[in-house]
C-alpha cells in the first residue's frame, strides 16, 4: 500500500454530498488511506507522494456504495453460481456493499432464530477479514425470525452485527414482525424491509400498509424487487413516513422514476438511496449502480452529481458509514472516470446526463489502487496515468 498518493489534473469532482454535489478541485492528497488535502494544484504538495495519479482532466467521484447486495459467505453467489462477483463489482466502481441478509440465498436455510443469529454473526466475523478486490463488505445482516429475543439481539450487536432484514422470516402474517423490528432498532441495527411482491419461494409480499406499521429504517427496493408497489403506495411512503427509500437496479424503472419525481416534489430527495438488489434472478451486475445513476439522471432529469450522491454519501449516511464522500479525513475510496469513447459527452458527468456509462480508469480503496482500466466499463476517452515508487500492477 502506498502511504501517500496524489491525484492531479482533476477536471471535475463529485463530492458525494447532496447539499453540495460538486467542487472546484484540481488535486487531492491521500495519507495513510485517508484524504488529507483537497484543493488547487498549488495547495496540494505532490513532491513526496509515493504514487501520483494523473487524472488527465477527467472526473473523480467517491467509490460507489451498493446498499442492497446479496452476499452469502466468500466471493460466490449460489443463486447465480458465479464466483468472484464482488471482485468484478469493484471494476464497476463499487468499493463498498451492504449485505441484504446472507441467509436470503443460502441454500437450505431453515427459518429458526438459532440459525439466523449464527449465520449473521459468522458472516460479520468472516467479512471483517475478507476484502474481495479490496472491497468493504458490510456483512452480518440478520434475517428477522419469530423467536429472536432481546438477549439474541444484544449478543449479535456485541459480535458486530449492524443490520437486520425483514421480509424473509417465518412469519405467517407479514405485519407480525414489528416486535423484532423494534428490538433490532433498540440495539442499534439499521433495519431494512423487503418491499413489493414476492421475490423468492417462501417470502411474502410487503405492502405500503405493512411498511407504515413496521416503520423500518429503510424501505428496500421501493420500486420492486422485482415487482413494485402500486403508485398510490409509493406516494404514501413518500408523504406519510420518514424512512429511507431505496431504489434498486433490479426493480421497476417506471416506479423508480415515479419515486424520484415524488421525492423531488416533496423536497425529500435526501431520503432516497441506491442499491442493485443483485445477485438475484436479475443476475450479476457489476455496472448495476452506475446504470441506475445514468437512468435517474438521463430519464429523471436529475443532475449527475446528485445521482452520484444518492449512491455514495447518502447511502453512507443511511447506514452510518464513514466512506462515501470526498472530504478531508474520510477514507480515500474513489473512482476516476471519463466519458466513454464514442460518446457525445465531453466528460463523465456529461455522459451520465445522456445515459452513457462512463469509462473507469482508476478505483482506489483506502488509498490503494485496486483497479486501473476497468475490465467492465467502456473504454474511457482519457486514461489516468500512474507514476512513482509504487505504481500498482496492471496500471502501467
Amino acid at each position: 500500500m502506498s502511504e501517500t498518493v496524489a491525484l492531479i489534473n482533476i477536471g471535475a469532482l463529485a463530492t458525494g454530498l447532496l447539499d453540495r454535489p460538486t467542487a472546484e478541485v484540481e488535486a487531492l492528497y491521500v495519507r495513510n488511506g485517508r484524504i488529507a488535502t483537497i484543493g488547487s494544484a498549488s495547495q496540494v504538495n505532490t513532491r513526496d507522494a509515493d504514487l501520483i495519479v494523473d487524472c488527465q482532466g477527467t472526473t473523480v467521484m467517491p467509490g460507489l456504495i451498493d446498499s442492497h447486495c446479496h452476499v452469502v459467505l466468500g466471493d460466490y453467489t449460489p443463486r447465480q453460481k458465479t464466483p468472484d462477483f464482488l471482485d468484478s463489482y469493484v471494476h464497476g466502481g463499487i468499493t463498498s456493499v451492504v449485505s441484504a441478509g446472507e441467509g436470503v440465498h443460502a441454500p437450505g436455510r431453515p427459518h429458526d432464530p438459532v440459525c439466523a443469529k449464527a449465520l449473521a454473526i459468522a458472516a460479520a466475523k468472516c467479512f471483517e477479514h475478507f476484502r474481495p478486490g479490496g472491497m468493504k463488505v458490510r456483512a452480518g445482516c440478520v434475517i428477522l425470525e419469530p423467536g429472536l429475543t432481546q438477549a439474541d439481539f444484544a449478543e449479535m450487536a456485541q459480535a458486530g452485527v449492524r443490520d437486520a432484514k425483514y421480509g424473509y422470516g417465518g412469519y405467517k402474517d407479514p405485519a407480525a414482525g414489528e416486535p423484532e423490528v423494534r428490538a433490532a432498532q433498540r440495539h442499534g441495527m439499521v433495519v431494512m424491509s423487503h418491499t413489493g411482491g414476492v421475490s423468492i419461494p417462501g417470502s411474502s409480499a410487503i405492502t405500503h400498509e405493512t411498511l407504515l406499521l413496521l416503520l423500518p429504517d429503510v424501505a428496500g427496493h421501493v420500486n420492486g424487487g422485482t415487482t413494485a408497489l402500486e403508485d398510490e403506495g409509493v406516494a404514501r411512503l413518500v408523504y406519510e413516513s420518514d424512512m429511507a427509500l431505496q431504489l434498486a437496479q433490479a426493480g421497476n424503472l417506471r416506479s423508480a422514476l415515479l419515486l424520484l419525481k415524488l421525492a423531488r416534489q416533496s423536497n425529500t430527495l435526501h431520503r432516497v438511496c441506491l442499491g442493485s438488489d443483485t445477485p438475484t434472478g436479475t443476475g450479476v451486475m457489476p455496472l448495476g449502480i452506475l446504470k441506475s445513476i445514468c437512468e435517474l439522471s438521463s430519464l429523471g432529469d436529475l443532475p449527475p452529481a446528485e445521482a452520484i450522491a444518492l449512491a455514495t454519501g447518502h447511502n453512507a449516511q443511511v447506514y452510518r458509514m464513514e466512506q462515501g464522500a470526498l472530504e478531508v479525513g474520510r477514507p480515500a475510496d474513489l473512482v476516476v472516470c471519463d466519458a466513454p469513447t464514442g460518446s457525445a459527452a465531453r466528460d463523465a458527468l456529461g455522459a451520465i446526463a445522456i445515459g452513457d456509462i462512463p469509462g473507469i480508469t482508476c478505483v482506489m480503496i483506502d488509498g490503494e489502487v485496486r483497479a486501473a482500466r476497468s475490465r467492465n466499463t467502456p473504454l474511457a476517452k482519457r486514461l489516468a496515468s500512474f507514476w512513482g515508487a509504487a505504481v500498482p500492477a496492471g496500471a502501467r
